[in-house]
């Protein structure tokens, strides 16, 4: 799920360190350059006390068989922490009536602190911090029940500030143990409050910010951004989240847009508003996968060409499947994928020629 700060790096020293060695292997076999037997022996003695001295310190995988046990650690606190959560949920629906309304407050209240009392606990003991997310899991999602069933019990009336609290709590988890997980989370919260509370500003009523996609154009917006204005040096691995986060609710925003115009704040027609947004997806696609590819970053260079491939998809289908027989509809799809790869990877030599000295 996540890593404590300084693995990540120590982690890609280990990657490299192995890839020095395989490129040694290989400058051998060429007859480029073969170490004398009491050098390789120094030098290996060398590599080795220090991948000893990353996995003691970092709890790193030095090994292709570790990185799979790893991967699958990771898998495995991520569903025991939403075993955890439906749990909980359950054990609260099956004795909840049962209850005093003190002791139902009591219980909300003592939940999610506990949770977070054993979450420090367990970050204290662990370098992995496993066990410190799967806890972090089930204390945020007491946190959720707690001001949901609160509500309900005191009767008091739902509010976009619900998902201000919950995301600072996912942002407080986040920016405490280094999760990204609760990263996106709180975020996620975050730009729900503000595209409701931007609903209600404008005379809507805060459930509807779902029929007001610009909205959460505008914060998305804004979250892409932050990564700009704030380093997050002491998070290295932050700033792809809210890029990540960002630029999926632009692009979710611009798909609701380019089909239902209505929904749109402008006082255009409805086709006008369309045609607008169709543009503005191509564009805001082909741009991140520009963006991403000149930066070197993979993540957002992947989202944004899944999303131009979604939008060309969408328009071909509006365009011609009702009126062209399918064999040449599907025909035509695959000479323009044909297309694109050759385009790509005419981008991808470039990129290469301009990197090599």
């Amino acid at each position: 799920m996540s890593e404590p700060i300084g693995k990540r790096e120590a982690q890609r020293q280990v990657e490299r360190i192995h890839a020095f060695r395989e490129q040694l292997e290989e400058l051998a076999r060429e007859g480029v350059l073969d170490l004398a037997g009491e050098q390789r022996a120094r030098l290996d003695l060398h590599l080795n006390k220090k991948l000893a001295e990353l996995a003691e310190r970092f709890d790193v995988d030095i090994s292709a068989s570790q990185k799979q046990i790893s991967l699958g650690m990771r898998i495995l606190s991520t569903l025991g922490g939403l075993a955890f959560c439906a749990a909980v949920f359950l054990f609260f629906y099956r004795y909840w009536g049962l209850l005093s309304t003190p002791l139902q407050v009591g219980i909300l209240i003592i939940t999610p602190i506990a949770a977070l009392i054993a979450m420090h606990f367990t970050a204290r003991h662990e370098k992995t911090l496993y066990y410190t997310a799967l806890i972090g899991l089930v204390a945020f999602a007491s946190f959720i029940l707690n001001m949901v069933v609160l509500g309900s019990i005191f009767n008091i009336a739902p509010s976009q500030n619900a998902f201000l609290a919950w995301g600072a709590f996912a942002l407080a988890l986040a920016y405490t143990y280094h999760f990204r997980l609760f990263l996106a989370a709180g975020l996620i919260c975050i730009l729900v409050f503000a595209a409701a509370t931007l609903t209600a500003w404008t005379g809507g009523y805060w459930v509807a910010c779902t029929m007001r996609p610009e909205f959460f154009l505008l914060i998305a917006l804004v979250a892409v951004l932050v990564p700009i204005i704030a380093r997050h040096q002491k998070f290295a691995y932050f700033p792809d989240v809210y890029r990540l986060v960002g630029l999926l609710i632009i692009f979710v925003a611009l798909e609701m847009l380019m089909h239902e115009g209505q929904m749109s704040v402008l006082p255009l027609g409805k086709k006008t508003i369309q045609a607008i947004y169709q543009i503005l997806a191509f564009v805001s696609a082909g741009s991140t996968i520009w963006l991403g590819i000149r930066h070197q970053l993979m993540g957002i260079v992947n989202l944004g060409s899944a999303f131009f491939a979604l939008y060309l998809f969408d328009r071909l289908v509006s365009w011609w499947w009702d009126w062209m027989p399918r064999y040449l509809f599907f025909f035509i799809v695959g000479l323009i994928a044909v297309g694109l790869l050759a385009v790509f990877r005419r981008i991808r030599s470039r990129t290469l020629q301009a990197q090599l000295p």
